[in-house]
C-alpha cells in the first residue's frame, strides 16, 4: 500500500497494490499496523458505514463536534465520486485547506480524513457506492457542517448547480467563516 500525503496535516490518500487475473481482483482495504508504521499513528476503527448515490447527489460537507469527532478512511466501491475534505482544526496549520481528490471503484484509491476535517463528496456517474469506516460513533448531537458553496472555500464540484441534488438539511448549513468549534 502507498500512502500519499495531501495539502491537509494527517489526511492521505492510500493506493492498495492490487493483484488482479482473469479472476478478477484482490487488496487490502485496511492494514492498522502497516498504517501506523507509515503515518505514524494508530487508529481503531469502530464503525461501517455506506451510502448509494445517483449522480449529482452531494453528501457534505459534514463532521461531527467535540468528543464525537470522528476520523474517517473512505473509499468508493461500486462508481466514481469527487471526494473532498476540508481541515476545520483552528490550531491545524492547514487550517482552511480544502483537498479534492476522484475515488471511483477504478483507481481503488482511499482518502483517510483525520478529526477535525469536515468532509464531503458528490456522484460523478450514474451511480455509486460509497464506502467508510469511522474511529468514532454517530452521535446525531454532535453533528454539523458546513454550506457546499461557500464563497470563502471556492470548491469546484465539477457538475453545474443544476446538476446537484442536495438534501434540505445540507443547503441550510453556514459558512466556513461562521463555524463554532467545540
Amino acid at each position: 500500500m502507498q500512502i500519499k500525503e495531501t495539502n491537509i496535516k494527517d489526511c492521505y490518500e492510500l493506493e492498495p497494490r492490487v493483484f488482479e487475473d482473469q479472476r478478477g481482483y484482490f487488496f487490502e482495504s485496511f492494514n492498522q499496523k502497516r498504517y501506523a508504521e507509515l503515518t505514524g499513528f494508530m487508529v481503531n476503527f469502530v464503525q461501517d458505514n455506506q451510502s448509494f448515490s445517483t449522480k449529482g447527489v452531494l453528501r457534505g460537507l459534514h463532521y461531527q463536534k467535540g468528543e464525537s469527532a470522528q476520523a474517517k478512511l473512505v473509499r468508493v466501491l461500486q462508481g466514481k465520486v469527487l471526494d473532498v475534505a476540508v481541515d476545520i482544526r483552528k490550531d491545524s496549520p492547514t487550517y482552511g485547506n480544502v483537498f479534492k481528490t476522484i475515488l471511483s471503484s477504478e483507481n481503488y484509491r482511499h482518502l483517510f480524513i483525520p478529526r477535525g476535517c469536515a468532509h464531503g463528496f458528490v456522484t460523478l456517474s450514474d451511480t455509486a457506492t460509497f464506502f467508510y469506516k469511522c474511529d468514532n460513533y454517530y452521535d446525531p448531537k454532535a453533528e454539523a457542517g458546513i454550506i457546499y458553496n461557500d464563497p470563502n472555500l471556492n470548491i469546484d464540484w465539477e457538475l453545474s448547480d443544476s446538476e446537484l441534488i442536495i438534501s434540505e438539511k445540507d443547503q441550510i448549513l453556514p459558512q466556513f467563516k461562521d463555524l463554532v468549534i467545540h
